[in-house]
């Protein structure tokens, strides 16, 4: 059974994350030949094509945890976060309900939007000490810690709707032996085979957190370590950087192609700049780089490089 016998629609696809541009351009994309393949493109279009406006969407779209959702609300979408809630329910008090909806009220007054956990199998005292330990992160930091666990929720549902098509397809073709029907139900859900890339290996964005909105226009320059040694803090190591790729960021602060789209990274060590002068005269960095390591095991990784940037401070992390 191919996947372009399954009827995926929008709404089917909102349903999964929330946002109506992941779902359009979901739909754009489609069809998909597997349930990893699909997957691997909700990452790339969640973390690198919609803004965070369509981030925000898909917050707005969850009930607060603790809290069963409106009548208003989506009804599938609202099925869905219900059963994702379903055991932190069942192993609550209302002492803990209290507590939990204070912490909502002080979380959202802090970021702006709800408090977004994947829930799936965790108790409201689990997601209550973990609200607790990210109220004390800056906005701009736990914006892309949300972001992340979105994704976490995305690819659950995502899982469970190519389930529940699978299983319609499978009953319209009941001239296929069985077993072949479970291998085709089995090879859709299984998500450890690696996905064939649909972004380059190494990418970066940069967030202004003076501004509190992406950073345009920065230039960034991406190379590779050339040498029989590499190189090491205070010294440089026998050889030089090479050029891989230039680019400049958009205006939702995402970079252009740094390289080539390859399925397999060479293995070294890589450094990342950003012309952080020419962005922001008069700030304190002249430019900021970033050198990493790729080693052998993770050459079929993706590598994604942000920068939280104000005029006398950076912060960088290895993101999705």
């Amino acid at each position: 059974m191919a996947m372009t016998t399954m009827e995926i629609r929008e709404g089917d696809w909102k349903v999964c994350c929330g946002s109506s541009d992941f779902a359009k351009l979901m739909v754009k994309g489609s069809p998909f030949n597997s349930l990893e393949a699909a997957i691997e493109s909700a990452r790339d279009i969640w973390f690198n094509q919609v803004n965070v406006a369509a981030w925000l969407e898909a917050f707005a779209a969850h009930p607060q945890i603790g809290k069963s959702p409106s009548p208003s609300s989506n009804s599938d979408f609202a099925r869905r976060s219900v059963t994702e809630q379903s055991r932190a329910f069942a192993t609550t008090s209302a002492s803990a309900l209290e507590e939990l909806a204070e912490w909502n009220v002080l979380y959202r007054q802090k970021f702006g939007f709800i408090f977004i956990i994947c829930a799936s199998g965790r108790t409201h005292a689990e997601m209550l000490a973990e609200l607790k330990g990210r109220y004390a992160n800056r906005p701009i930091v736990e914006l892309e810690i949300a972001a992340k666990e979105q994704m976490k929720i995305t690819e659950l549902r995502m899982a469970k709707l190519f389930s529940e098509k699978a299983k319609v397809v499978s009953q319209t073709e009941s001239t296929k032996p069985q077993e072949d029907r479970l291998r085709i139900i089995g090879g859709h859900l299984n998500v450890a085979e690696a996905p064939k890339r649909s972004r380059p290996p190494i990418t970066t964005h940069v967030l202004d957190v003076s501004r509190g909105a992406p950073a345009a226009g920065v230039e960034i320059h991406l190379e590779v370590w050339n040498g029989t040694t590499s190189p090491s803090f205070g010294h440089g190591g026998r050889g030089d950087w090479s050029m891989v790729g230039t680019s400049a960021t958009d205006k939702d602060g995402r970079s252009g192609q740094l390289m080539d789209l390859v399925e397999a990274l060479n293995p070294g060590t890589y450094r990342i700049s950003f012309n952080t002068g020419k962005y922001c005269p008069g700030g304190f960095f002249p430019y900021v780089s970033i050198a990493f390591e790729v080693t052998e095991s993770q050459k079929l990784e993706h590598f994604h490089v942000p920068l939280l940037l104000s005029p006398f401070s950076f912060t960088t992390y290895r993101g999705s």
